[in-house]
């Protein structure tokens, strides 16, 4: 039996790709689904000839109101304050990249920027600065406003961005969710005539995950409750996590957790009882006694791990590196973490970093 390896395209067929389906829908609107772009992209370039927009006209990076801006600050502190470490440890990886990170609302209001953003630059300029709007509405297809509609993580690659003027920029972006199970804002990595960089993606998408936890974490709870499946290991940030407060109502979950538990947004907090088949009480003493992580059944007929810990304590949770991790060690973990996430099928770990299944066996096969 042969398997086909396909091998990324170089960076002018991919931009003759774009340049196509530009052609396709965007000039001859043409209503057939392109086969050179991704779904989402193409829902967007859809979605703003709805509203009337033309990919020739100029884009104004506009600020919202200062009372927009001021609101939109004031109400983002939460989001702002659980994304801050985890944005300053973006630069390890981006490190050689020249890509920039960019902190939105939901709405697609900037409310935080860091990262090498060229001053001098007024493409950069234009679109690095806290208060400017960023929709989709405001400035057609980014990664940020298809982020914020479609809430998945997205790539998106100079011409794919809806407006010509937008032609010189790439980004990656991933949604960020709150505690309450409602979307909060996007994280988005930004670079400017730069090579195309699709692992970005995997690395935005980890980010925001990080984010959600610290989010989740941050509210005050009389218990944590960290689950995973069975036969995973506890103690990273794919672990779910469940804040419950002193009558064990839960008050506050992340995405992972709020997917085991198949909790959905809604006006009264549920109540550990309908959704673990285990005395709540029994939870608060394991919380108490510090039990190491046990097996719990659910109402749903599955079983999880849980690890119950008492407020604030977070021990989980691996603490970050108070020094620079080297690059190759930042490249190697998010290698493997692809590996992983596509279930040890390195030709699909490979597809979604955007490199060859040679460079993943010999990035993980590398000694130290």
């Amino acid at each position: 039996m042969t398997t086909t390896v396909h091998s990324p395209l170089l960076p002018d067929q991919r931009l003759a790709l774009i340049e196509r389906a530009r052609l396709s829908v965007l000039e001859a609107r043409d209503s057939a689904p392109s086969p050179w772009l991704a779904a989402p992209i193409e829902r967007s370039w859809r979605r703003c000839l709805a509203m009337g927009q033309d990919p020739h006209q100029r884009v104004a990076f506009e600020p919202v109101s200062a009372s927009g801006m001021r609101q939109a600050l004031e109400a983002s502190q939460p989001l702002i304050q659980a994304a801050a470490p985890v944005i300053r440890s973006l630069s390890r990886a981006m490190v050689h990249t020249r890509y920039f990170a960019i902190l939105t609302d939901a709405r697609g209001t900037v409310i935080d920027v860091d990262g090498p953003v060229d001053r001098n630059n007024p493409r950069a300029a234009a679109i690095a600065r806290v208060g400017v709007d960023l929709s989709e509405r405001a400035v057609g297809t980014t990664a940020i406003g298809t982020t914020l509609t479609d809430h998945e993580p997205v790539w998106l690659h100079r011409g794919e961005h809806f407006f010509h003027d937008n032609g010189a920029f790439s980004c990656a972006g991933a949604p960020i969710w709150g505690p309450d199970g409602h979307c909060v804002g996007m994280l988005d990595l930004t670079g400017i005539d730069v090579a195309e960089q699709p692992a970005l993606k995997h690395l935005v998408t980890q980010s925001a995950r990080s984010i959600e936890n610290a989010l989740t974490t941050s509210r005050p709870h009389r218990m944590l409750l960290r689950l995973n499946w069975p036969g995973r290991v506890l103690g990273d940030d794919n672990d779910g996590l469940v804040c419950v407060d002193d009558d064990g109502r839960i008050i506050g979950a992340n995405r992972a957790a709020s997917d085991m538990l198949g909790l959905m947004p809604q006006e009264g907090a549920m109540h550990c009882s309908e959704v673990f088949a285990v005395p709540t009480d029994g939870l608060f003493d394991a919380a108490r006694a510090q039990r190491p992580a046990f097996e719990v059944p659910l109402w749903s007929g599955l079983r999880l791990q849980l690890l119950a810990q008492g407020p604030g304590r977070v021990s989980g949770s691996p603490r970050p590196a108070s020094h620079s991790v080297p690059l190759k060690d930042v490249e190697a973990a998010l290698i493997r973490r692809a590996v992983e996430d596509a279930r040890g099928n390195v030709m699909e770990a490979a597809r979604a970093l955007g490199i060859s299944r040679a460079t993943v066996y010999r990035k993980l096969t590398k000694k130290k």
